[in-house]
């Protein structure tokens, strides 16, 4: 069963008017990831997904995050949009979160403009901001879209919404 949809109000987006397939597009705020008191990823040339029902998803351009956080790549999953995503642990000041942040090598025609950049897990990060506001991560721990203020759900991703 579908959820109901929250109307957005002023200067807010539903989840639910997001299109499917995905788009992508092009992120004016700056984007920033914190892990263990180090900034590790800051950009002005980020990227966002949107996809009905879940919150955006954010890509960083690969020179926009800090040399030497990311592990080796491993073979992740494939996305019916995307294409086959790569996985990476992500590591600073003596934390580490294991497959914390991914990219799409060879990403689907629609999707080329984010080839190589990284998305990053917003639970396993100290903090993540879209311009100044904090993220919260997507509920669940399978998606990995960030809960701003003015994005509204309900959200993909919690129990009992892999039905959706």
């Amino acid at each position: 069963m579908w959820p109901t949809p929250i109307p957005p109000g002023p200067n807010e987006e539903s989840v639910w008017d997001y299109p499917r397939p995905p788009r992508l597009e092009a992120v004016p705020e700056r984007l920033r990831v914190v892990l263990a008191g180090r900034t590790i990823a800051d950009t002005g040339a980020g990227y966002r997904v949107l996809e009905t029902s879940h919150p955006p998803t954010y890509y960083f351009p690969p020179g926009d995050v800090l040399a030497g956080v990311l592990g080796p790549a491993r073979r992740a999953g494939i996305c019916e949009w995307k294409g086959r995503a790569v996985l990476y642990e992500v590591a600073a000041g003596g934390r580490r979160a294991e497959g914390a942040a991914w990219a799409y090598p060879d990403p689907t025609p629609d999707f080329t403009a984010i080839t190589g950049y990284i998305a990053f897990y917003a639970g396993p990060m100290e903090a993540c901001f879209v311009g100044d506001a904090r993220v919260t991560p997507q509920p669940g721990g399978f998606y990995g879209g960030w809960i701003i203020p003015g994005i509204v759900g309900p959200f993909k991703g919690g129990p009992g919404s892999m039905g959706w």
